[in-house]
C-alpha cells in the first residue's frame, strides 16, 4: 500500500459490519443527518486537508491508505462550509466503507458479488446529503446568473487573441491539461464514446515503485429494465425518473476484473434497484465506486467540477491548481502582515490563493514573461469583480501586486521578504533542463537575498530534482532543508520542498550604478 497512516476511524465512521455494513446514525430516528464526506485531495498533501478539515470543521480526519484521499465526518448542516475547504479538488458522500473487501478469484463471482452490494448497502441518509447538496447548488447557480455575464470575455485585456477567456464553469481542460493527476481526473466530457456507452481513461497510478493502472471507467447500464421512451415525462404527482452513471477507478494488480466491467455490473443493479436510468453525459447523480487493492468505498459525488479551477479564468501553459497553490502556502505558515512573494508566479495561482486565504499578508508576484504577467493581471481583475458582485459597499481590494522583472535581480530590498513560494519552471514544459542549471542557484541565491535572515522561509515547487538538489548544495550557507513532499503534478512526479533561511547574512548586490 501507499504511505499515509491509517488510524482507526472515529466511531461513526461507515464500518464495514461484515459483509454489509450499516452506515452512520442508520435507525436512530430523530438523530440529525449526519454524512462521512470523502474529498480528494493533491497528492502528498493528505495531511495539510486533514489539518485545514479540523481547524474549519472540528472534524478529524482518516487519510485513506489510496493517497490523495481523506475522509471525515460533518453535520450535513456543514455543507457549504465543506464546500468552502481550499485544499480539496472533488468532494463525495460515503454510502459505505470496506476496509478489507474480500474479492472472489473468479471474474463471474467477483463481479456477481458487487451487483448483489447495490441491495444490501444504506442508501437513504447519503441520498438525503445528495439532495441538500443539490439545493445548495441551487441557490448559487441563481445568484450566479444574476450577477455576472462572463465580465471575462468582456473585458479581457487585449493581447493578440492568445488568450482563452475560459469561464469559470467551462470544462474545457487543454490549457490545464497538465495540471490534473490522471488517476484523480475529474471526468471532463471529452471521452470519445464507442458504441456500447462504455467509456474507459487508462491512468497510470504509482504506489511506491509497483506501477498499477488506476482505471477509470464510466458505464452506461444497458437500459432494458423496462423503461420506455418518454418515461421521464412524467405526470404532476410522480417523481421525475433520476439519471444516473457510475465511475469506477481501480487501482490494484489482484484484480481478475476490469473497472470497466465492474462500473457495467455494478451500474445495472443500480438501475434495477433504484429504476433509474443511464445517462453518461446528462446525469443527475453520479455514483462512485472505488476499488484499491482491498478498500472499496462506495459514494456519491458532490461536486460537478473540480474546485481546484476557481479562482482562475485565463490559464497559461502551466497554471497551477489552486488546491496545491493553497497546500504550499500552508507550508510556510503565514503570519499576519508577512509579506510574500512569488517570484516565477506564472498566471498567478499561488498569490491569488494567498490573496484569497491570507488577506491580512502582502503577497507580491513577478514573472520575467510579458504574456504570463497579463494572464496573471486577468485573473486579479477577475477576482476583484467577483468581490465587488458580493457586496459592493464592503468590496475591499486585493493584497496584491503584479510586476514583470527578473528572477535573478529582484527590485527588492536585502532581507525584506518574509516569505517566497513558487512553482519553479519544470524544464518539461517552459524552459529547458539546461537552463535550470544555472537558473536554478542564482534564484536561490536571489531568494535567499530578499529573504530575512533567521525567519524567512521559502516552499518550492519543482520536477527537476537532481537539479534542486545540485543548487541547494551550493547555497547550503544560506537554505536549509526542513521538509520534502512528494506530489503528483499532471502525471510527472514532483517535490515541494520547505526551506528555511538560515542566520547568515546575505551578500548584498553590487550597486548597479
Amino acid at each position: 500500500g501507499a504511505s499515509g497512516f491509517a488510524p482507526s476511524p472515529q466511531p461513526g465512521m461507515a464500518e464495514a459490519a461484515g459483509e454489509a455494513g450499516l452506515g452512520p446514525a442508520a435507525g436512530r430516528e430523530g438523530a440529525e443527518l449526519a454524512a462521512v464526506i470523502g474529498a480528494t485531495v493533491p497528492t502528498g498533501f493528505e495531511q495539510t486537508a486533514a489539518e485545514e478539515v479540523q481547524e474549519k470543521l472540528g472534524s478529524a480526519s482518516r487519510i485513506s491508505r489510496d493517497r490523495g484521499k481523506i475522509y471525515f465526518e460533518v453535520p450535513a448542516r456543514s455543507l457549504p462550509e465543506v464546500h468552502r475547504l481550499r485544499s480539496v479538488d472533488n468532494l463525495f458522500v460515503v454510502v459505505q466503507e470496506f476496509k478489507d473487501y474480500q474479492f472472489k478469484e473468479n471474474k463471474e463471482d467477483a463481479l456477481k458479488d458487487l451487483e448483489d452490494l447495490v441491495k444490501k448497502l444504506s442508501w437513504s441518509d447519503p441520498l438525503k446529503v445528495w439532495e441538500l447538496n443539490n439545493s445548495l447548488k441551487k441557490k448559487k447557480t441563481k445568484r450566479k446568473k444574476h450577477n455576472l455575464q462572463s465580465p471575462a470575455s468582456r473585458e479581457k485585456l487585449s493581447d493578440g487573441g492568445e488568450e482563452g477567456g475560459a469561464d469559470q464553469n467551462n470544462t474545457n481542460d487543454q490549457e490545464d491539461c497538465a495540471q490534473t493527476p490522471v488517476a484523480v481526473e475529474a471526468t471532463g466530457g471529452q471521452d470519445t464514446e464507442n458504441p456500447q456507452g462504455v467509456t474507459s481513461r487508462n491512468g497510470v497510478e504509482e504506489e511506491e515503485d509497483n506501477e498499477q493502472s488506476g482505471v477509470k471507467a464510466e458505464v452506461q447500464a444497458s437500459s432494458e429494465s423496462g423503461t420506455k421512451a418518454g418515461d421521464d415525462q412524467t405526470g404532476e404527482g410522480e417523481a421525475k425518473v433520476l439519471r444516473f452513471r457510475v465511475t469506477c477507478n481501480r487501482a490494484g494488480d489482484k484484480h481478475s476484473f476490469t473497472s470497466n466491467e465492474a462500473a457495467r455490473d455494478f451500474g445495472g443493479a443500480v438501475q434495477e434497484h433504484f429504476q433509474w436510468k443511464a445517462d453518461m453525459t446528462n446525469f443527475d447523480v453520479e455514483v462512485l465506486l472505488n476499488i484499491h487493492n482491498n478498500e472499496v468505498v462506495v459514494g456519491i459525488a458532490l461536486t460537478e467540477e473540480s474546485l481546484h479551477r476557481r479562482n482562475i479564468t485565463h490559464f497559461g501553459p502551466t497554471t497551477l491548481r489552486s488546491t496545491l497553490a493553497y497546500g504550499m502556502l500552508r507550508l510556510c505558515d503565514p503570519q499576519p502582515t508577512d509579506i510574500i512573494v512569488d517570484p516565477m508566479c506564472g498566471t498567478g495561482a499561488i498569490p491569488i490563493e494567498g490573496a484569497a486565504e491570507w488577506p491580512h499578508c502582502y503577497h507580491i508576484a513577478g514573472d520575467n514573461n510579458p504574456q504570463a504577467v497579463k494572464r496573471a493581471a486577468n485573473n486579479i481583475c477577475s477576482l476583484l469583480r467577483k468581490n465587488e458582485s458580493k457586496d459592493s459597499s464592503t468590496a475591499l481590494g486585493v493584497p496584491l501586486d503584479i510586476i514583470q522583472w527578473d528572477i535573478c535581480n529582484l527590485p527588492l530590498r536585502t532581507g525584506s521578504v518574509d516569505i517566497v513560494v513558487t512553482d519553479m519552471p519544470f524544464g518539461k514544459r517552459i524552459g529547458s533542463k539546461k537552463k535550470n542549471w544555472d537558473l536554478y542557484p542564482a534564484c536561490l541565491m536571489e531568494m535567499g537575498r530578499i529573504c530575512t535572515p533567521g525567519t524567512g522561509r521559502a516552499v518550492l515547487l519543482t520536477q527537476d530534482k537532481k537539479c534542486f538538489a545540485k543548487a541547494l548544495s551550493r547555497v547550503g550557507h544560506i537554505w536549509r532543508r526542513a521538509q520534502t513532499v512528494w506530489v503528483n503534478v499532471g502525471g510527472l512526479h514532483a517535490a515541494v520542498y520547505l526551506l528555511r533561511r538560515t542566520w547568515e547574512r546575505a551578500e548584498e548586490r553590487r550597486s548597479f550604478w
